[in-house]
């Protein structure tokens, strides 16, 4: 019998999806690569690929024992997740906890602005149309997802806020906002793609130096650095 070749299915921005014996199970494997402003900046990040796959591991197995379920199986190598193989929803979820990036932009409130409550928003995963913000109507629409999907969206963000908020406070960290991507196993919504630095924005909770991505964003300098303290923080015990 013929040893199995992984075949590459997709291959994006920041990561490969890898096929594997099982028609259930992809492998993830997370690259150095580093793009911005849908894809107009570009550049690398050393050793990013295997900070985002370590800080997703833990990410992804504190929301598993919190009860979100998610597609994470476990870390096959330093740049390597073995997950579960999905159906995913062509929406992205963001939620924000602290006024930054274009929600900034938008509203003409000042970066930094604590906000009452967190806002949820839908975006429309489509490159072509560079991602555009959606309202529920939009959603429904284009047939993105059914309304009782994107309910269940909307909640399981803010579950998964309200645990990586706290998670992310214990570390001196202010989780400002981030963006999640879900999808269908088996009939089950799970969280699906990462979380890393690259898809929240995350400050230190005193100085508020920002360590994620808008260091590449912004051209502040000292990314890999940045990538590094995040990923002590989080494996902290």
């Amino acid at each position: 019998m013929a040893a199995f070749e992984p075949v590459l299915l997709y291959e994006g921005k920041a990561k490969k999806v890898w096929s594997t014996a099982s028609p259930d199970e992809v492998v993830m494997e997370f690259k150095d690569d580093a793009t911005a402003f849908n894809g107009q900046k570009r550049g690398q990040i050393v050793g990013k690929g295997a900070v985002n796959a370590r800080v997703s591991a833990e990410l992804f197995r504190h929301l598993e024992t919190a009860g979100i379920p998610t597609h994470f199986l476990r870390q096959l190598d330093e740049r390597r997740l073995l997950v579960r193989r999905l159906t995913m929803i062509p929406l992205e979820v963001i939620a924000r906890n602290i006024v930054a990036g274009s929600l900034a932009q938008r509203t003409g409130l000042a970066e930094g602005t604590i906000l009452d409550r967190p806002v949820v928003e839908i975006y429309y995963k489509n490159d072509a149309l560079g991602d555009p913000l959606f309202n529920d109507d939009h959603v429904l629409l284009m047939k993105a997802a059914t309304a009782e999907t994107l309910a269940a969206l909307k909640d399981r963000a803010r579950q998964i806020n309200d645990v990586l908020r706290a998670f992310f406070l214990e570390r001196d960290l202010l989780l400002v906002d981030f963006k999640l991507e879900f999808g269908l196993f088996d009939g089950r919504l799970l969280l699906g793609d990462e979380i890393t630095p690259d898809t929240c924005r995350l400050w230190d909770r005193t100085t508020h130096e920002k360590l994620d991505k808008d260091r590449f964003r912004r051209d502040l300098g000292g990314v890999e650095d940045a990538y590094r303290e995040v990923l002590r923080r989080v494996t902290a015990s």
